[in-house]
């Protein structure tokens, strides 16, 4: 039977893999009869991680995970660079062992990279950030960037990132070249430039004046060009007759 601290943590690999999206709902009773618990234990990791900033309750919808806002995803990446700028520049020496974990991160994130477990690649690119603050002496640093790396998977997902994998890898490769050397300088130069990067991928719009602009936008007339593609759409929906292949059914994959 899993503990309070076995959810949390099978939560926050679920939300750095990707496989758990913001929004999503997390009911009480549906992971109690997933980690074979009670309710009790579920609600208290969940509580745990409301505490974290991971997922928040609504008395209506219960427990979900977070959509962070525009400006929570900016402050996101602003607490990033602090603690992990910080966290470089306060290096004196880094062990050979712990370049050689780095090293053997690096590499697992390449395999990730080349493979096709989307979910796998995630986890391992935000999972190096995690590696680095253990590796660099301070777990509770760790544990904090385990947080924040996992709410800016959700971020990406969110406000749709197109930063490229393996660039990010690469990036990683750099950072770890340049403490392997000892420059601290270039490696927290290289650590401010990959968060940089991708926070420079999502499409975050800049706040509208305007409070409605999005749903004006949405319902504003709809214009020649638009009903000309769908009278198209409709003719040749015509043509083919049968032959017109039907919309897949949506998927919605497991929790977890």
């Amino acid at each position: 039977m899993a503990n309070a601290s076995d959810i949390s943590t099978r939560i926050i690999e679920a939300v750095m893999a990707q496989k758990l999206a913001p929004g999503a709902r997390l009911g009480e009773q549906q992971l109690a009869m997933l980690f074979d618990c009670s309710r009790t234990i579920v609600r208290e990791a969940l509580t745990r991680l409301a505490a974290r900033g991971i997922v928040t309750v609504s008395s209506r919808r219960g427990w979900y995970v977070i959509e962070p806002s525009l400006s929570e995803a900016r402050e996101a990446f602003e607490a990033r660079r602090v603690i992990e700028m910080g966290l470089i520049r306060c290096t004196t020496e880094v062990s050979k062992a712990a370049i050689k974990k780095l090293k053997a991160h690096i590499k697992t994130e390449q395999a990730a990279v080349k493979g096709t477990d989307v979910g796998l690649r995630s986890y391992l690119l935000g999972d190096f950030h995690v590696c680095l603050a253990e590796c660099l002496g301070n777990s509770l640093l760790a544990d904090t960037l385990r947080d924040f790396t996992a709410r800016t998977t959700l971020i990406a997902m969110l406000y749709q990132s197109t930063h490229d994998a393996a660039h990010s890898c690469a990036e990683h490769g750099r950072i770890v070249e340049a403490l392997e050397a000892s420059d601290w300088v270039l490696a927290e130069q290289l650590m401010q430039a990959h968060i940089g990067h991708v926070q420079d991928a999502l499409r975050l719009q800049t706040a509208s004046g305007d409070p409605l602009a999005e749903l004006r936008q949405a319902l504003s007339p709809v214009g020649d060009s638009t009903k000309t593609k769908v009278r198209l759409a409709h003719d040749l929906h015509t043509s083919l007759g049968d032959k017109s292949p039907k919309d897949p059914s949506t998927y919605l994959g497991a929790l977890l």
